[in-house]
């Protein structure tokens, strides 16, 4: 760091620590941060209504692992990449992970697909039909050995499963083909592999969802065993819904195992995480840091839809505002915080909240991604680096990647 960013750094180091607060602790935790993004948010993508296409997207996982690898160059902390089966399928999964391995990469959580097939139209996992039950049951231990080849930890599972209309079908017998299926992945999987069960209220089903909430996911994973978990989506929650005390609760039912970051306006937007509500993401990562702090295991990963911006600037621009957040987070002094909270000081504690969120972390995350040898302006080292011209020139022909 030179010139002005080294005096802004400095002012805030300084003024981090006459807040009582640890510079090089705060610096440490950053360094130490991982997001992981998604294979799809490097493909076309778009709405109900068109899917637009870029310049210069991937055709297949090798070079979304290539464009991948460019988020993390620059950022510093996104070594790993999710892959979504059958979007994602190759012939060769140990020559996928060594590609990714020759990039700086790894395979992160592997995605089945159930609600892309003809045959899922009412349901998966919870439709009447025996066959489809079992075909459906089957995509899911092929993603299982797909994530032993690739080196992957976690079966991150998002049921588009519901009913449209009343009387369709019978709630508690759903229920039961469900947990048939999911404890025949559980059994599946080997001791060290988790499984993340995502919820949704609505959309694609719009009467009623198979599991619609963190309750009904929280139950299903008690169901099955230890290794299951909830993993909660951003955008997958009814409007007004504190999502930081949702944090707080599975936390402390030790069944919290991962975020999917993005941000909405009224549904599941899939926009660039913090582009909506800052102030939300800064108190959930405020909730989340207790628990890094016990060591608990929680996957942090991006799931977004770029439909018009350009994508890898976009994923950039997700994991700096996590690095912020999550920078801002750790700026709460936690013990003034309690204080004021037994003292019934209302104001008190929402200032110390507020402080926090309002610092400009900036020059102190642009230090950690130079420590790191990343950048410090992600976004404009990556638009300098040509990579973007070079990739769209070298992709010229052949079929686009993308969720359609």
């Amino acid at each position: 760091m030179q010139g002005r960013s080294r005096e802004a750094y400095e002012r805030l180091v300084s003024s981090i620590a006459e807040r009582g607060l640890d510079p090089e602790g705060i610096e440490r935790r950053l360094r130490a941060q991982r997001v992981e993004t998604p294979s799809w948010g490097y493909g076309n993508s778009g709405t109900r209504f068109k899917v637009f296409s870029q310049p210069g997207v991937p055709r297949d996982p090798f070079e979304k692992i290539a464009d991948a690898a460019q988020v993390h160059r620059h950022t510093g902390i996104s070594p790993s990449v999710a892959i979504h089966i059958p979007w994602d399928a190759v012939e060769d999964y140990g020559a996928l992970r060594e590609h990714a391995e020759a990039l700086g990469m790894r395979i992160g959580a592997v995605n089945p697909n159930l609600f892309q097939d003809e045959d899922y139209r009412l349901g998966s996992v919870c439709n009447p039909d025996e066959r489809i039950r079992r075909k459906a049951t089957d995509h899911l231990l092929e993603c299982v050995r797909i994530a032993k080849e690739v080196g992957s930890e976690e079966i991150s599972l998002w049921l588009a499963d519901g009913t449209n209309y009343p009387g369709q079908d019978s709630f508690s017998e759903r229920r039961a083909r469900m947990l048939g299926c999911l404890s025949e992945l559980y059994d599946a999987m080997p001791r060290g592999m988790r499984l993340l069960v995502e919820y949704k209220p609505f959309e694609p089903a719009f009467y009623h969802t198979d599991i619609p909430d963190w309750g009904a996911a929280l139950t299903i994973c008690q169901r099955l065993g230890e290794r299951a978990q909830v993993l909660v989506d951003l955008g997958h929650h009814l409007q007004g819904t504190n999502i930081e005390q949702i944090v707080s609760l599975l936390l402390a039912e030790g069944r919290l195992g991962g975020f999917h970051f993005n941000a909405r306006r009224y549904a599941d937007d899939d926009l660039i995480v913090g582009s909506t509500n800052p102030f939300e993401l800064f108190l959930i990562y405020v909730e989340l840091l207790e628990a890094e702090e016990e060591g608990r295991r929680i996957s942090y990963m991006i799931d977004q839809s770029h439909n018009v911006e350009p994508k890898i600037e976009a994923m950039i621009l997700s994991v700096v505002n996590l690095q912020e957040a999550y920078a801002k987070a750790l700026l709460v002094d936690r013990r003034a915080l309690r204080e004021a909270r037994l003292s019934g000081d209302v104001l008190g504690a929402y200032r110390i909240l507020q402080e926090a969120c309002a610092t400009d972390v900036r020059p102190l995350c642009a230090k950690v991604r130079e420590d790191l040898g990343a950048s410090p302006d992600p976004v404009g080292a990556f638009r300098e680096s040509g990579y973007m011209q070079k990739a769209t020139e070298e992709r010229r022909g052949g079929t686009p990647a993308g969720w359609n």
